[in-house]
């Protein structure tokens, strides 16, 4: 059964077209996922089948006594308003009455509340709205959201500023389970590709005005969308070999002389007035970046706190060559403190920030901020290692002039690039170049500030939530931007596909300011912590279990065999540790590693280079091929020391 009905809208914001002639339904218990490169129209179509905006033309149908709840992108609260009033504010049925049923309703409401935010990182209920984040500010509007019955929830980009911290199911781990329970409507705007997978049932696509439905989750959509394009080539080759052919037909003369001529020609001219598929607007990116020398990046007892709050104790790490970092936590953590420790906006309580005279960072900013009257920035801004005037936008700028302050071409290994080609590229065109940057959409604005840190051409990218506000297909160029980007990537994300995608290693953010290191992606990071987590459980069993008094009689013939008569000292299973020669491989295996692959890269070099001449460029392949050996048995030797490294850390023995 329909719910929603949006049939046949038209949408337009000056002589910019959303949405022409579009239409979209909604069933019960549908969860659907809405995607779209940013400013085609995603949030203005949840605000339509929200009420909240009126169509140009075209209408809105909803069953009747269906209740609706919206959030936000960027949710409004009353600076006044403590955490609790404000998400309790509108979903009270009391309204201020001392008696019946309505108050205990209340009081339930309130305590679920209060669980909510508890489980997403809110504990001081009391706080002023007005002193919170905008991370907080999305937190607390999701829980007014979900803290009363409705049968549709309508969601935009519910997922910013979740984090996806291990430490529990918080964050968008939450929401996920949340909404897979839930049995109402779901329809949401999320760049998230793990969540969509997982919670969606069916992807719509906005795409030039017009929504496309497919009946899958997102793994299913990008199969789908290949076979739809693939039968839009398809007919538009056979459009232009028919229009080849009339026209042919139309140049030997063709007179107007009978009925089956005349249809003919009325035929060529409408085939020749049909417009063909157009091409999706993708961001193309070239690789552009700066040589990079000896020394890189490197953090030496790196501590810092703020009042009693401990965010980082004693951090030291050497970035590589080409290394793809990832950082996670739970919000307010420490991670953007320690990016902006890495750019020298913030100073740390001690240690040390050593930076390479050939380094060159571009700092992508969790948050762009706006300067009314003017692009003077404030003084602690200024005196900052690198040019953070990236992070902020006049909106009375136009666009082309906010990327020509950075560069007015930008040289990539296709040649010479000017700024308007690149914003080009960037799915700007000439009319929107031209155009102020208050008239961008906020995803606009993130993707126009993405294009002016690479203009940069900097060496070392740091990240800081690079997923929130962009789309899904700015985000999968994004990423193979960066697999070809001759640098490193250090990035903050709470996006677990991008963090797949992208990086070596993690860093987790744990108590008192600790970081704990894990080789691979998130899901890698997340098998760890569980596996962790069972053989602490189970130690922790094993424990309880010895320390009891009672217990069956089988219990304490357990006991009785293994406890004080036991094994020998000698026969007791020993705790594994590294020998000698593994802890001094698993210190330097690594930089072992990223020298070899470097060299590597160079012999591949040096082999086309040397084509023509036969002497050098067989002594090369078999350098080549005795290196890929030795670099295979060091992969296999380095495997081997992280696995022991993990069964030490979870406190095995050995035989």
């Amino acid at each position: 059964m329909n719910i929603l009905t949006v049939e046949n809208i038209t949408k337009s914001y000056g002589e910019r077209k959303l949405f022409d002639n579009a239409s979209f339904y909604l069933q019960e218990g549908e969860k659907v996922g809405v995607i779209g490169i940013n400013g085609t129209g995603k949030s203005t179509l949840l605000k339509i089948m929200a009420g909240l905006e009126e169509p140009d033309e075209g209408s809105v149908t909803k069953a009747n006594h269906v209740v609706v709840r919206f959030l936000s992108q960027q949710p409004v609260f009353r600076p006044e308003d403590t955490i609790l009033e404000s998400v309790l504010r509108g979903n009270k049925k009391s309204g201020g009455q001392t008696a019946g049923g309505a108050q205990e309703e209340d009081w339930e409401m309130e305590s679920q509340a209060k669980t909510m935010l508890t489980r997403l990182g809110v504990t001081d209920f009391s706080q002023k709205c007005g002193e919170l984040s905008g991370g907080q500010k999305k937190r607390l509007a999701l829980v007014a959201a979900l803290l009363t019955p409705a049968d549709i929830l309508i969601l935009d980009e519910p997922t910013n500023h979740l984090d996806n911290y291990m430490g529990g199911l918080v964050g968008a781990r939450l929401l996920e389970d949340f909404l897979l329970k839930w049995k109402g409507a779901v329809v949401m705007v999320t760049h998230d590709r793990y969540f969509l997978d997982s919670v969606a049932t069916r992807i719509i696509e906005i795409d030039k005005g017009s929504i496309y439905s497919y009946q899958s989750n997102y793994e299913g959509y990008l199969s789908l969308k290949a076979e739809r394009e693939e039968m839009q080539a398809a007919s538009e080759r056979k459009r232009q070999s028919i229009l080849r052919n009339e026209l042919a037909w139309m140049q030997r003369g063709a007179r107007a002389r009978s009925t089956k001529q005349k249809a003919r020609i009325q035929r060529y001219e409408e085939l020749k007035g049909m417009d063909g598929p157009a091409a999706d607007g993708r961001v193309d990116m070239g690789s552009v970046s700066s040589r990079m020398g000896r020394t890189t990046l490197e953090l030496s007892h790196i501590s810092k706190a703020y009042g009693t709050k401990k965010l980082i104790e004693d951090f030291s790490y050497i970035f590589l060559k080409n290394e793809r970092v990832g950082f996670i936590g739970p919000n307010g953590c420490g991670k953007t403190t320690l990016m902006k420790i890495l750019i020298g906006q913030v100073l740390p309580d001690a240690g040390q920030v050593v930076i390479g005279q050939t380094i060159k960072i571009g700092y992508y900013a969790q948050e762009i901020a706006g300067i009314a009257g003017g692009t003077q920035l404030p003084e602690d801004v200024e005196s900052a290692r690198i040019d953070l005037k990236t992070a902020y936008m006049d909106p009375k700028k136009r666009v082309i002039d906010y990327i020509r302050d950075t560069a007015e071409y930008v040289q990539t290994k296709e040649g010479s690039i000017t700024a308007s080609q690149m914003l080009e590229r960037f799915l700007f065109s000439g009319e929107e170049q031209y155009g102020l940057i208050e008239k961008l959409s906020g995803g606009e604005k993130r993707r126009l500030n993405l294009l002016r840190v690479l203009m940069e051409a900097p060496n070392v990218l740091i990240l800081d939530e690079p997923t929130n506000d962009l789309d899904v297909t700015t985000l999968a160029i994004l990423e193979d931007y960066l697999d070809s980007f001759d640098g490193i990537v250090i990035t903050v994300s709470h996006d677990r596909y991008f963090l797949d995608r992208i990086v070596q290693r993690i860093f987790a953010f744990e108590e008192e300011g600790r970081l704990k290191q894990y080789e691979g992606g998130y899901t890698d990071y997340a098998l760890r912590i569980s596996v962790e987590a069972q053989l602490q459980a189970e130690a922790q069993a094993g424990t309880s279990g010895r320390g009891q008094s009672g217990g069956d009689a089988s219990s304490g013939q357990d006991t009785a065999a293994s406890g004080k008569k036991g094994k020998p000292d000698h026969m007791k299973a020993k705790k594994l540790k590294f020998t000698f020669q593994e802890q001094r491989d698993y210190e330097t295996i690594e930089a072992e590693i990223a020298s070899m692959e470097e060299k590597a890269e160079q012999l591949e070099k040096d082999i086309v280079a040397a084509a023509t001449d036969f002497v050098r460029l067989n002594s090369l392949t078999q350098e080549k091929e005795e290196l890929e050996s030795l670099l295979e048995q060091k992969m296999e030797r380095w495997m081997y020391l992280e696995d022991l490294a993990a069964r030490i850390e979870a406190g095995e023995s050995g035989e």
